[in-house]
């Protein structure tokens, strides 16, 4: 359907006479062939439908029959096998390259991500970007990387009333540039906890799990989100939509430091920043360098025992042994941790985390 119609768009009438009579001498060879009448055959002698002949041909009543005889090919492959990805590419240009489309100023896009690759999906957002200039073009999507690419300066977010254009905020090119953050995931969360890493968000969600009789925190409206060293990032977007948000964090042995860099949202009501206190020191050296005690992996270990973790992980660790292991597999422990039957005791800054 799509192709016949973009070329019934380029064909003049001369150019469609001709195909038509193209498509005309293809059914006539295949009603003369000599399979064929052999068939028609056989079939009047086998049928008892009608007193009258009859016999298998094509379609030859219509002028335009060729149009619904078109099969499309993409490298050489029928279009109904190749993948549902591709096909959506195919359509979403076709039908944005069409003559009303042309002249639309307006184009409305229902969620471009479905059935695509990351990679073809930028393919499509980008054809989208440079294609359709002078446009108001309005998506839904549930995609992050869809919000961020197609240029967050123009996305108005709303929030229970509250309107916030992107643009506004100083992070809005840090998420552009960047569109696998999770901007929509933490502006659609009702409450969010946000943390540097997969190994923190797998030890935060068991924590929730163990305090909540075995719920994810996504089963009470919780997103755990993982942001890297973005947390600011996301504070501000949070700040201008009013999500209630908890950032759990290490200290790094930096009181000061931490609480200089939160000091923005110490009095914000739906901002809680929460980081062990107290800072930790140790003998242990990793390389030419001291390890550090204020990390999650560490401070899970003061919070049990040597023993605790020897037993959840099936070795036989001294307390260096085991820090310098936890520190080099933090996924891995995180997991285990989170898979493990037996509950381990968390820190206080992770408890406070999850009373959200």
């Amino acid at each position: 359907m799509y192709i016949s119609r973009i070329v019934r768009e380029f064909l003049d009438d001369k150019e469609r006479v001709a195909i038509s009579q193209a498509h005309r001498r293809l059914k006539d060879a295949f009603k003369a062939d000599y399979n064929v009448g052999a068939i028609n055959e056989r079939l009047a002698e086998a049928t008892k439908i009608s007193r009258k002949e009859v016999s298998i041909s094509v379609d030859m009543s219509s002028h335009n029959a060729w149009e619904n005889s078109l099969m499309t090919y993409i490298d050489d492959v029928p279009f109904h096998y190749i993948g549902k990805g591709e096909q959506c590419i195919v359509k979403t240009r076709l039908a944005l390259s069409s003559k009303k489309n042309r002249e639309a100023t307006i184009l409305l896009i229902e969620e471009p991500e479905n059935h695509l690759s990351h990679s073809k999906l930028n393919q499509l957002i980008s054809d989208i970007s440079t294609d359709n200039s002078g446009k108001q073009v309005i998506i839904t999507t549930h995609s992050s990387f869809v919000a961020n690419k197609l240029g967050l300066d123009h996305l108005i977010l709303l929030r229970e009333a509250k309107v916030t254009r992107i643009k506004d905020l100083n992070a809005s090119d840090f998420f552009h540039k960047l569109p696998g953050y999770n901007t929509l995931r933490l502006v659609l969360s009702q409450k969010s906890i946000l943390v540097e890493g997969d190994a923190d968000e797998l030890v935060v969600q068991r924590a929730y799990m163990d305090a909540n009789a075995g719920r994810l925190p996504i089963d009470d409206g919780i997103d755990v989100i993982s942001v890297g060293l973005s947390f600011l990032r996301f504070l501000e977007l949070a700040t201008a939509l009013k999500i209630p948000v908890v950032v759990a964090t290490d200290n790094d042995g930096d009181l000061a430091a931490l609480e200089k860099k939160y000091a923005k949202y110490k009095d914000v009501d739906h901002i809680k920043i929460c980081y062990d206190p107290v800072v930790d020191r140790g003998d242990l050296v990793l390389g030419d360098k001291p390890f550090n005690y204020n990390t999650l992996e560490p401070k899970l270990v003061k919070s049990n025992s040597v023993e605790t973790f020897n037993k959840l992980f099936g070795k036989t660790f001294d307390l260096d042994g085991l820090h310098r292991y936890m520190k080099n597999n933090k996924t891995d422990c995180a997991l285990a941790v989170f898979s493990g039957q037996a509950r381990i005791q968390y820190p206080e800054y992770i408890l406070d985390a999850i009373a959200i």
